[in-house]
């Protein structure tokens, strides 16, 4: 049965001298994603496929990751694993959020990022069925070409996990928006693909941030 890794991308932040914005892995990223790295190969993944989104943190986790973990062959790309336009959210659903803008606090930047994503999900015409359900297609697609006794690790995103993950729970909107809200930097849900379909194994595991690795420990 084949087992998919799907790894979130490591913590990125802004870059003052280029023009990719927050789309740039930080030096504690690049740390997550060779500690993530380590882990997948102390799992040993069978002859794994390795597939990223476009995205510059996406791609370079995936290569960092690659290397710490021993898997060779061309990563490949695919613009579904890509994360959703955050910015692009706040300026369209930010202006109605309850008690006008949130606090600049982590808890206020949070209870606003939950209020447009809860808000986009519940939007008819706002684009969420095609963004969750190009990620389960994609997901499905990865699985097919999978055959028996092969594995793969994709480097994604965490609106991406939270959208496959409800899907696969069935989960309801808020749910989603809770699985979005949790999600660790270089942490790794599992999957597997049998004759039943698709099922998910495990959630968010980041147990290599554990002990003397704590400090690796970030959400965003």
């Amino acid at each position: 049965m084949p087992v998919i890794h799907l790894v979130r991308h490591g913590q990125a932040s802004a870059a003052a001298d280029t023009t990719e914005g927050y789309d740039v892995l930080s030096g504690l990223g690049r740390r997550q994603a060779e500690a993530v790295g380590a882990e997948l190969a102390r799992r040993a993944p069978r002859d794994p496929r390795i597939v990223c989104g476009t995205l510059n943190r996406q791609r370079d986790t995936a290569e960092l990751l690659a290397k710490a973990a021993g898997i060779g062959g061309q990563v490949r790309t695919d613009p579904r694993w890509n994360e959703y336009d955050h910015l692009a959210l706040l300026r369209r659903y930010g202006g109605a959020f309850p008690g006008g803008p949130a606090p600049a606090d982590g808890r206020g930047v949070q209870a606003l990022l939950d209020h447009v994503l809860t808000a986009w999900i519940g939007d008819a015409d706002g684009g969420w069925p095609d963004f969750s359900g190009g990620a389960l297609a994609a997901l499905r697609e990865l699985a097919a070409e999978l055959e028996p006794g092969r594995d793969a690790v994709v480097v994604t995103s965490g609106g991406v996990l939270a959208a496959l993950c409800g899907a696969l729970l069935s989960a309801p909107p808020a749910g989603v928006v809770a699985l979005n809200r949790v999600t660790v930097n270089a942490a790794v849900t599992t999957v597997t693909a049998g004759s039943a379909g698709l099922s998910l194994l495990s959630f968010n595991d980041h147990a290599h941030f554990a002990g003397e690795r704590r400090a690796l420990l970030t959400h965003r």
